[in-house]
């Protein structure tokens, strides 16, 4: 099952700094889950300066649970990178 993340990152000073230290962590685990399959594509939410402010990423997990223990261990999360979160599912369109 795909789902869609949606994640703002903090908007204080530190905020482009606690990317970028966790950035190297998020790159990795990333590679690893499109080795699993289950990476599909994601990307940086620029702002009008092209700064990173946030991302989209679609996933495939079997379900809910899958991806909230994959939350759990992602780097932009334990590192306080993104503070606002939205996920729900997703299905790419097959032309």
């Amino acid at each position: 099952m795909q789902f869609v993340l949606i994640a703002y990152d903090g908007t204080d000073g530190k905020a482009l700094e606690r990317r970028m230290n966790a950035r190297p962590m998020h790159l990795e685990r990333v590679k690893e889950l499109k080795d699993e399959g289950r990476f599909v594509f994601g990307g940086a939410i620029l702002d009008d300066d092209e700064k990173m402010v946030g991302s989209v990423v679609v996933y495939d997990f079997p379900g809910w649970q899958e991806v909230e223990d994959y939350l759990e261990t992602e780097p932009y999360v334990a590192g306080g990178v993104w503070k606002k979160i939205e996920i729900k599912k997703f299905r790419m369109a097959s032309i």
